[in-house]
C-alpha cells in the first residue's frame, strides 16, 4: 500500500516536471518556438499525456496485465 502511494507520487510530479516546457511553449514569444518546438511535440507533451494517462487509469491496466499474465500460465499448466 505504501509503495503504491510513493509510486503515484513519483508519477504525479514527473506529470508536473514535464507540464512546466509546456506552459514555456505556450507563453513564450513567437520568435523563440522554432527552438525547443520539437522537443515540446514530440517528447513532452507524449510523455505528460502518458503519465496523465496512468495516474487516471494505471489500475485498469496493472489488472489487464495481470488477468493475462495469470490466464497465459494456467494455459500451460
Amino acid at each position: 500500500m505504501k509503495r503504491d502511494f510513493a509510486r503515484r507520487g513519483i508519477v504525479r510530479w514527473i506529470h508536473l516536471v514535464l507540464a512546466i516546457p509546456i506552459v514555456g511553449y505556450i507563453y513564450s514569444p513567437f520568435a523563440v518556438l522554432p527552438q525547443y518546438a520539437p522537443m515540446t511535440r514530440y517528447i513532452f507533451l507524449p510523455a505528460m499525456v502518458l503519465s496523465g494517462l496512468w495516474m487516471w487509469k494505471g489500475h485498469v491496466v496493472k489488472r489487464l496485465v495481470t488477468a493475462r499474465a495469470g490466464h497465459a500460465a494456467q494455459r500451460q499448466i
